[in-house]
């Protein structure tokens, strides 16, 4: 379903030690919702919930709601530190036409 790259992998095991919270929880990761540029992407540590997707990545648990689930099917993330920024990037195959949330090609309406 969704792949973490060993970057990834390691940023969240690196993340978790450092949060007292997520001490035995898991990684969600979830749409936020869609804009122009397509989705948002949310990741907090969570514990498991009714009709969750446990994904097996390494030695990474990542808990996928129902409603995300299908939307996140063959999504892969990398963790960067670069010139584009610093922070999760999702590739997924999924991801609407970034003008989708306009008729006109243009980004009326997308707040």
């Amino acid at each position: 379903m969704i792949s973490f790259s060993d970057t990834a992998v390691a940023k969240v095991k690196e993340f978790a030690a450092q949060t007292p919270e997520a001490e035995g929880k898991n990684l969600r990761i979830f749409i936020q919702g869609i804009g122009c540029s397509g989705f948002a992407y949310g990741f907090t540590f969570d514990e498991e919930r009714d009709g969750d997707t446990l994904v097996e990545n390494g030695e990474l648990t990542v808990l996928v709601d129902p409603n995300s689930a299908p939307n996140l099917s063959g999504a892969k993330v990398d963790f960067i530190d670069d010139q584009r920024g610093t922070g999760f990037m999702v590739d997924n195959p999924n991801q609407p036409a970034a003008d989708a949330c306009g008729t006109d090609g243009g980004c009326s309406g997308c707040g």
